[in-house]
């Protein structure tokens, strides 16, 4: 049997851990991403039935955005931007950056909402909340690994069966790689992070480091 990767190992350790652990429920993000779900599946049972996916991959393109757009960001955790210019803001970034996949109308009105009840700053908790959602109504998890290089196959199956050990028995996998993490991996399931990356180690040593100067 191969030795398992340290920083799976440390991975697999901190979600034994919190296993047993309730996060407290977030209750903004939930509510809206709920909304959102009740209309999908409303639009569903009048037959629409791309309407999961199609809202899922709208989620995702603005979740993308918020990601790697630090002036997308700023756009939607200012204050002092008023909602509607906000909002003619946020769908022109989309638009200009979506690359291949359209943000449907069901995805633009639910931003507007959001948008208008000035809770833009919390999109990407809603977007992830509704995510988790998704993924209970499919019977599975979605978790997002972040790593300094691409995974090979032994790591990839390690994780999994790290996952699979803590309870996490229906896991969809995506793969990122961020070369700023340096080494080690970053894992978000749901809600939860859990971060093992060099990076992170490194911060926390210069804060230790700077506290005890």
């Amino acid at each position: 049997m191969p030795e398992t990767n340290p920083q799976v190992a440390e991975i697999a350790a901190a979600l034994r851990m919190a296993r047993e652990a309730r996060a407290a429920v977030d209750a903004i993000p939930a509510r809206y991403a709920g909304g959102l779900m009740a209309l999908a599946r409303e639009k569903f049972e009048q037959g629409d039935s791309g309407v999961y996916d199609r809202i899922a991959q709208g989620l995702d393109s603005v979740a993308a955005a918020i990601e790697q757009n630090r002036g997308f960001r700023h756009t939607l955790e200012s204050p002092l931007i008023q909602a509607d210019t906000q909002l003619k803001a946020v769908l022109a970034v989309l638009d200009s950056e979506a690359t291949g996949v359209s943000v449907p109308r069901e995805v633009r009105n639910f931003l507007g909402v959001v948008i208008r009840n000035r809770r833009a700053a919390l999109l990407a908790r809603i977007i992830a909340a509704f995510r988790a959602l998704d993924a209970e109504r499919r019977g599975e998890e979605r978790a997002e690994v972040v790593s300094a290089v691409k995974l090979d196959d032994t790591q990839r199956a390690q994780l999994l069966a790290s996952l699979n050990r803590a309870g996490h028995a229906r896991v969809r996998l995506t793969e990122r790689v961020d070369p700023a993490i340096l080494g080690g991996l970053v894992l978000k399931l749901g809600s939860r992070l859990y971060d093992s990356s060099i990076r992170s180690r490194l911060q926390r040593l210069a804060h230790a480091m700077k506290g005890a100067a």
